[in-house]
């Protein structure tokens, strides 16, 4: 049984996926975006052609958060990304929610801004979404107080989710030194191999990165 995993790695949601399959050696078939024809393919499977998507014999799964669930239960690992202890497996889904839509999307902001044409550009929603991220990091550097991952010893999906929601929003709007926790968060979810493969994989295509890629990740 082949697993195909149509994806780019410069992508934050398919870095997050690609988390979960690094996390317990999952082999499985790159479908890379830029490949002839895999566009194509991807539009025959999902009209919207958003990736990641996840075809395994023949099943298609959409969603980074809903493919890393599949993982779970069709391909588990000795990593569990979702506790079996039901109330923790709630809040690992919660602080999954909280970085795809309280950081993830805020920072997505400042970037298809970016790639605008000036006269189309959304200075309301790009203040608003600044100040989302104020909030949420202020949120997280607090909640993240005494926790090695997001929800306590254990790498969970919602760590998944993190990685690279914190690693380009603190590329756009830099988190500030005063959140000495969340920084470090960070700094260990780089320092995690599963994710620190996936960022060097990406290394190659930061010219895309509108507002200037830095040097210091």
């Amino acid at each position: 049984m082949t697993l195909e995993l149509f994806a780019h790695p410069f992508s934050s949601y398919c870095q997050k996926a690609l988390i979960a399959f690094y996390e317990n050696d999952i082999p499985f078939t790159y479908r890379f975006m830029e490949d002839d024809g895999v566009g194509e393919e991807l539009a025959s499977l999902w009209p919207l052609r958003k990736f990641p998507i996840l075809r395994d014999d023949g099943r298609v799964i959409m969603e980074a958060s809903i493919i890393i669930e599949h993982l779970h239960v069709r391909h588990p690992g000795a990593v569990r990304l979702v506790p079996d202890d039901p109330a923790e497996a709630v809040e690992v889904r919660m602080l999954d929610r909280f970085f795809d839509n309280y950081v993830m999307t805020p920072q997505g902001k400042f970037v298809l801004d970016a790639l605008r044409p000036p006269e189309s550009r959304d200075s309301y929603g790009v203040e608003e979404a600044r100040k989302m991220l104020d909030v949420s990091y202020a949120w997280l550097d607090e909640r993240l107080k005494g926790r090695i991952w997001a929800v306590g010893n254990a790498f969970s999906l919602a760590d998944c989710a993190a990685a690279p929601s914190l690693f380009y929003a603190d590329w756009t709007y830099r988190i500030p030194a005063r959140f000495q926790t969340l920084t470090a968060y960070r700094a260990r979810l780089l320092a995690r191999p599963s994710f620190a493969r996936a960022v060097d994989e990406a290394r190659r295509f930061r010219h895309y990165f509108p507002l200037g890629a830095p040097d210091r990740d």
